[in-house]
């Protein structure tokens, strides 16, 4: 581990300084754009007003004949538009495939300060961190970047989750974690062919009566991801990077994709990708604090201005804890309210 006073000094000499703290920005949903696809690509303009972050996604569902195709296509759409306060993101390939470093090295030369974050996959610990932060400096070096490039990982791997703090520590590019649910299943070797959510036969039972038989006993469905969101955003709270939810496979039973979603939400998460349009504005739901919830947090730091003591209100005690609670709420909406004005206008921030 480097000492505190080497690990912000940047690691190629002509390279940005690290960041000391994430930009504030609101990412409510990573949305994947297919950028081999010219008919995706010309819808660009529009998503850039519609979602938070624009995602080029270089590797899973992009096919092995299509990858150089995503790649300039990415940068393609990269230098095309000005994204303002929307995000810029590539999914890269895994380190061990062909793809990666070409992916590195020419998107960063080709986007430079255009591009926030590289998303990188199959993370398996602190050392596939390492590579990619030295290899980034060095190239942001030669181009004359600015600013640095953030990287996400994607917790996908037992490995991964095994190593999740490390992972979590390893840099200051560091952004944040997303949980990469199906390619975890087939790492654990789970029986589920699920990308995300729930499954009908992980359950408990209802107690069973006292010499009754345990047939109509009522079932509860569980959830498979509860412990690996749990650690994914412990590992980044304590790290002061952001955990999110990842993919949700399902398209055709939104009320699923929302109940993940909004679980992840309740438990940390501050976004989930959106794979399919109709997945932008049930991330906007979920990931949008409450309106009644605002309006509450709102009078616990009306009531407690500078967090200390205790008061009661509406019949529930308040104290210097839930005015911490309060304040991640009202910060919440007012970055929402920055964005959406009709979402302002409900949250009166």
């Amino acid at each position: 581990m480097k000492p505190p006073r080497q690990f912000f000094k940047p690691l190629a000499i002509g390279a940005p300084a690290p960041m000391r703290d994430l930009p504030v920005r609101l990412e409510r949903m990573i949305h994947f754009v297919p950028p081999h696809l010219e008919k995706m690509r010309n819808k660009v303009p529009d998503l850039i007003r519609e979602v938070d972050v624009v995602l080029g996604n270089l590797e899973d569902a992009i096919p092995a004949d299509a990858k150089e195709a995503a790649r300039h296509g990415l940068i393609e759409m990269g230098k095309a538009h000005d994204y303002g306060a929307t995000g810029l993101w590539a999914r890269i390939n895994a380190l061990n495939s062909p793809w990666a470093l070409d992916d590195i090295v020419e998107i960063v030369a080709a986007l430079g300060n255009k591009l926030d974050v590289i998303m990188l996959p199959k993370v398996e610990g602190a050392w596939d961190i390492h590579y990619l932060d030295q290899l980034l400096a060095q190239l942001e070096a030669r181009h004359h970047a600015s600013r640095p490039i953030l990287i996400h990982a994607i917790l996908e791997t037992a490995g991964g989750v095994n190593n999740v703090e490390a992972i979590a520590s390893a840099s200051p590019r560091m952004h944040g974690i997303s949980l990469g649910p199906a390619d975890l299943a087939a790492s654990r070797a789970m029986k589920t062919t699920r990308v995300g959510g729930g499954h009908p036969d992980y359950v408990v039972l209802a107690d069973a009566k006292a010499g009754g038989a345990p047939d109509g006993r009522a079932a509860f469905q569980q959830d498979l991801w509860h412990y690996t969101i749990a650690r994914m955003v412990d590992a980044c709270s304590a790290a002061g990077i952001k955990p999110f939810y990842g993919p949700f496979g399902d398209f055709s039973d939104p009320a699923a994709c929302e109940a993940q979603f909004r679980n992840s939400f309740l438990m940390g998460c501050v976004g989930a990708w959106s794979l399919h349009p109709t997945q932008i504005e049930i991330a906007k739901r979920v990931f949008s604090p409450d309106p009644a919830e605002v309006a509450f947090a709102k009078k616990i730091l009306a009531a407690m201005p500078d967090g200390s003591g205790a008061v009661m209100i509406d019949g529930k005690m308040q104290d210097d804890a839930t005015w911490k609670q309060a304040k991640v709420v009202v910060d919440l909406a007012r970055l929402v309210a920055a964005k959406d004005p009709a979402m302002a206008a409900l949250y009166g921030v």
